[in-house]
């Protein structure tokens, strides 16, 4: 890709970053629909569940076959596809008449929305491609989730109180058609030196496990965890997560690269997506069911309510993309995972829900981690990948992150299920105390996750998991120069197949490829 200057630099991420609004946006604003579509649909807890899974379900399982299909075919080629999809997707979702044509028609969202989180930090990741613009440009890209989380609540329940659960569907459109407009004109093609194979195999069995393990967990409650039908799906994905660790080792160019998981930062950042999405999945589901099941808000009401915690995680983004420039990714992992356990502690322990101050500082607190983590995760999940599979890099933190967030509402909406039908609540949420109750297993989760964050991150981001990084970049580089690829698939190629003069594993061709998109002795002061 030819080098682009200031301006046009600031106008692809200005499109990329639209894109990652709408897909952003349709999870918020969802999320305060949920009890209108609840009545509307005739739907049970497992139904609202689903209408959340069954996106985030196939966008998992397609990201890193779109995030590979982007790198071999054209990055703007798949991108504009998506924005097609992704759209068409939003108008059909608008006129479900029924649950399940909700469902499919939400998992015709989640193909288009596949081709564009992944796909669009490839195209970032190879416009900046110096490391501490790339932090800066992730930072702003981490930004945009914010504004989402602020904008969503209060835009989705202004029209589901005005219009209905439907229009929260049409905001998609006209951003959806001039991001694929813009991005005809000023988003020039790019695609990675070394074209990836196909792997159908990897494929299916990656769509297999997330596909039977969220099936098990949410239907569970309802069906028995011992029943025959749950150890059938269970069995299905233990076997097909075997499958993949047995098979994908074994091509040369695999779905899932498991060397990319040598490196501490790399596989770090894996855990942390899960465990900080899993966490915000959680949060929003729980939150939402209790401030207009529970309290009796509208939809708007509960928007509102949230607003602390959607203002900090609006402001925060780019100034821990900024930390992350200039200091590595250490000190936001620690505030993220100290934000988001002590926001779970504040209602597993003090019953937050039922004092608005403690609420509000549960938000907050929630709030701050949330919206320290986005830049980190990102930026390490790139750094020290060679630049040719930035794509499939990229591809694997969104993955996380939408795994996260499946496993998220499908855990602690089973737990919440199991623990509100205990209660004797059945068919309904069930009054304010049996709640509270019911989903203190959610919030010790939640909280769980937290501590994850910290723990994994602290692990991940010191002089150990800093040398682990450079030897992953070695091994990587290595294995270009023996043949997996032409020289101009080596870190330090430039898209276009010449050398940039550069050596080393990042996407910006330096040297050691540390955490922070630095070089490995540039970032020992982090």
């Amino acid at each position: 890709m030819p080098e682009l200057s200031h301006r046009r630099r600031m106008l692809v991420l200005a499109i990329c970053c639209m894109s990652l609004l709408i897909v952003s946006l349709d999870s918020t604003v969802l999320n305060v629909a949920l009890p209108s579509m609840r009545q509307d649909l005739h739907a049970s807890v497992a139904g609202m569940q689903w209408t959340i899974d069954a996106y985030t379900l196939v966008l998992a399982s397609l990201l890193m076959l779109a995030g590979s299909t982007a790198d071999r075919i054209g990055r703007r080629k798949v991108f504009m596809a998506g924005l097609v999809l992704f759209t068409l997707g939003s108008a059909l979702c608008s006129i479900a008449p029924s649950l399940e044509t909700l469902i499919v028609f939400r998992m015709v969202q989640a193909v288009g929305g596949s081709m564009l989180n992944p796909v669009a930090m490839s195209i970032i990741t190879n416009t900046f491609t110096d490391p501490r613009e790339r932090a800066r440009a992730i930072g702003a890209w981490g930004g945009v989730v914010g504004i989402s989380m602020a904008a969503g609540p209060v835009v989705g329940g202004s029209l589901v109180d005005s219009v209905g659960w439907r229009s929260i569907f049409w905001i998609n459109l006209p951003v959806g058609i001039a991001a694929l407009l813009l991005t005809l004109k000023y988003v020039p093609e790019s695609r990675a030196a070394k074209a990836r194979r196909p792997d159908p195999v990897g494929q299916l069995l990656v769509i297999a496990l997330l596909g039977s393990l969220t099936y098990a967990i949410i239907e569970a409650p309802q069906k028995g965890w011992t029943s025959a039908e749950i150890l059938l799906f269970a069995a299905v994905a233990a076997a097909s997560l075997i499958g993949l660790l047995v098979y994908e080792p074994r091509r040369a160019d695999p779905l899932i690269d498991l060397r990319f998981f040598h490196s501490a930062p790399f596989s770090g950042a894996t855990v942390i997506a899960v465990s900080a999405f899993a966490a915000l999945g959680g949060f929003l589901f729980v939150n939402t069911l209790y401030l207009q099941d529970v309290r009796g808000m509208s939809a708007l009401g509960a928007g509102l309510y949230m607003l602390p915690m959607a203002a900090v995680v609006c402001v925060l983004p780019p100034l821990s993309g900024r930390v992350v420039a200039t200091r590595g990714p250490r000190i936001p992992l620690l505030v993220a995972g100290v934000g988001m356990a002590a926001s779970g502690l504040m209602f597993a322990l003090f019953d937050a829900e039922t004092d608005n101050a403690l609420m509000f500082t549960g938000y907050v607190l929630f709030g701050l981690g949330f919206g320290a983590v986005n830049a980190p995760i990102t930026n390490t999940a790139v750094s020290g990948m060679p630049r040719s599979q930035a794509g499939v890099a990229a591809a694997v933190a969104s993955t996380s992150r939408q795994i996260g967030q499946t496993l998220g509402v499908a855990v602690i909406g089973a737990v919440l299920a199991a623990g509100v039908s205990g209660a004797g609540s059945s068919g309904g949420i069930g009054p304010a105390g049996d709640f509270v109750a019911a989903s203190k297993p959610a919030w010790w989760i939640i909280t769980g996750c937290g501590v994850c964050v910290l723990v994994v991150g602290a692990l991940s981001s010191g002089r150990w998991a800093r040398g682990t990084a450079r030897r992953t970049a070695e091994l990587l580089e290595g294995a270009a120069t023996a043949g997996h690829g032409p020289a101009a698939g080596r870190p330090g190629a430039r898209p276009d197949g010449k050398s940039d003069g550069k050596s080393g594993g990042g996407p910006d061709g330096q040297s050691g490829g540390g955490p922070g998109g630095q070089s490995s002795s540039a970032s020992t002061r982090a």
